[in-house]
């Protein structure tokens, strides 16, 4: 596997901190290097999280990522803000539930999932994070999908471990989204 450096991007509460760390975690259980970085922009409420995590078969020397090979990215102002972060044949995930632009850039590999309507078909508009996360997966293979589960029953613990089937449903439903 080749070194992944992800920039999953959105406003509070989309859950791209919490995709970040189960993709962290996911890799943890894999035995790969890891680093996730968090980051709160300076932004008022609604304003613009994201983090940083590096997947890799090497030693991690920093968790700031300058050249992304993937950047997920919920809204339009984390589009805006972090496709120039792409490597050239970079992937641009885009939830087009809320991004109705195209990215500037033509050098990228671009990917609209409707992850909001997904995640309400699911039942939980909580979800569009997993639905990203899966389609993510299903490009990439960083980690496999057992591995996210086996992530979400440790950080969901045992009261709402209720909630990983629906959580695997939306792994998958991403992962449908953007297979060829």
């Amino acid at each position: 596997m080749a070194t992944q450096q992800v920039i999953c991007a959105g406003f509070g509460g989309q859950g791209v901190m919490s995709m970040g760390q189960l993709l962290t975690y996911a890799g943890m259980i894999e035995g790969k290097n890891v680093s996730w970085l968090p980051s709160y922009g300076p932004e008022m409420r609604g304003g613009t999280a994201n983090c940083s995590v590096v997947v890799s078969d090497k030693p991690v020397g920093s968790p700031i990522i300058t050249d992304a090979t993937t950047a997920i990215v919920m809204n339009l102002p984390s589009m805006i803000k972090f496709e120039k972060d792409l490597v050239k044949d970079g992937i641009l995930l885009i939830n087009s539930s809320l991004i109705d632009k195209k990215p500037s850039r033509d050098d990228v590999k671009a990917y609209f999932v409707p992850a909001n309507e997904i995640a309400n078909e699911l039942g939980n508009a909580k979800v569009a994070n997993m639905v990203m996360l899966g389609a993510f997966l299903e490009l990439t293979k960083t980690v496999e999908v057992d591995s996210i589960v086996a992530a979400l029953k440790k950080v969901f613990g045992p009261a709402k471990e209720h909630l990983v089937p629906m959580n695997k449903d939306a792994l998958e439903r991403g992962a449908a989204a953007v297979r060829a």
